[in-house]
């Protein structure tokens, strides 16, 4: 802008603090729910070897829930502002994904799961619609070409980081995982560890490790031993991984707890004129 250039986008729109928060907001729980949506298929469709539609049952209350609180929570805004609806959103993804990580196994259709799955998505759904009604707001009508922008750019990215962070931490957890419950079960001998790639561990099904395990000396039991050891240390990982994400999502209260605290009818001039905050 100095060089007399026009920008990609007008970083005024992000002169406050309260845009700047609302910004964080956004990236933190677009990127967390890419996690989700990246954690469960992933154990559903490919450890459980369930079929997408089974997958997509799964997943229907959580897409739901999501797409109807993003569409009502507008009427709060008449009674709660931003800053609460905001961090009472954060807490509400916060203690569904602790929830999740004690009470997920192997079957998703349980009522605890569904449970917690629903209560992310009203967390969810109403940060997603919070935190954009935020920036469009405090912005000049002038700039809501801008604010869009920033908006996609910020979902864009955040979901291929929160995928990213996913996949890398699941992977390596489940590595150290494994790693461990192999030394605690010397039924599974150097022997046999040696002969599997250790270096390239990932989530597979039950079905696909015995195949694996085919193509080695392992005797009968040492195979249903593996494949016990397998499915500890997969749900384990599954555990644990809810469990930081749960402490991201704490961690974006703080964000949240500095959007504006005005209602509709106390949003002040957001000319250029009324400066930044």
């Amino acid at each position: 802008m100095s060089e007399g250039r026009v920008p990609l986008i007008d970083l005024s729109v992000l002169g406050s603090s309260r845009e700047r928060a609302a910004v964080y907001a956004m990236f933190i729980v677009v990127a967390l729910e890419a996690c989700v949506n990246f954690t469960i298929p992933l154990y559903i469709q490919i450890v459980q070897g369930r079929t997408p539609f089974d997958t997509s049952m799964a997943m229907m209350p959580f897409n739901l829930t999501v797409f109807v609180t993003a569409t009502l929570v507008v009427r709060l805004y008449r009674r709660f502002p931003p800053r609460t609806i905001g961090v009472v959103g954060f807490i509400l993804t916060t203690v569904a994904l602790v929830w999740l990580s004690f009470v997920v196994n192997n079957n998703w259709e349980t009522i605890p799961t569904i449970a917690g799955l629903i209560v992310f998505g009203i967390g969810q759904g109403a940060l997603v619609t919070l935190v954009f009604n935020v920036l469009v707001t405090a912005a000049p009508a002038e700039l809501a070409g801008d604010v869009g922008s920033l908006r996609g750019t910020t979902q864009n990215l955040a979901s291929a980081v929160g995928t990213a962070l996913a996949g890398a931490l699941l992977v390596s957890l489940l590595g150290l995982s494994i790693g461990r419950a192999v030394v605690e079960h010397p039924e599974l001998p150097p022997s046999l560890v040696a002969q599997v790639d250790m270096d390239n561990l990932n989530f597979v099904s039950n079905d696909d490790l015995r195949v694996a395990l085919e193509a080695t000396d392992a005797t009968p039991e040492q195979v249903d031993a593996a494949v016990a050891v397998n499915e500890e240390s997969r749900l384990g990982t599954l555990k644990l991984g809810l469990l930081l994400l749960a402490g991201i999502s704490a961690l974006a209260i703080l964000p949240a707890s500095r959007l504006p605290q005005y209602r509709p009818h106390e949003i002040p001039d957001p000319s250029p004129a009324a400066g930044s905050e």
